[in-house]
């Protein structure tokens, strides 16, 4: 397969992980590899984000932040 065949691949700098349980729920943030915090809304992801200087424009680019478990709307388990 040619690299022009292949499916393209993101390796965002942001990694959303999916609902934990907690009072309130929370999700953990990674940016580039490594865990920041804990994220209880899309400000807090916004506010990491900015802390290691990445300005965040669109939240639903897969190039610039990957959501698991759930999109920028997941904050509480179903």
């Amino acid at each position: 397969m040619t690299e022009v065949a292949s499916p393209h691949i993101s390796h965002p700098r942001i990694l959303v992980l999916g609902v934990q349980p907690g009072t309130p729920p929370f999700r953990i943030v990674e940016i580039d590899g490594e865990v920041v915090g804990e994220a209880k809304a899309v400000t807090d992801v916004l506010e990491a984000a900015a802390a290691f200087g990445i300005t965040v424009h669109d939240l639903d680019d897969p190039d610039v932040v990957r959501w698991v478990g759930g999109d920028k709307f997941t904050w509480t388990r179903h």
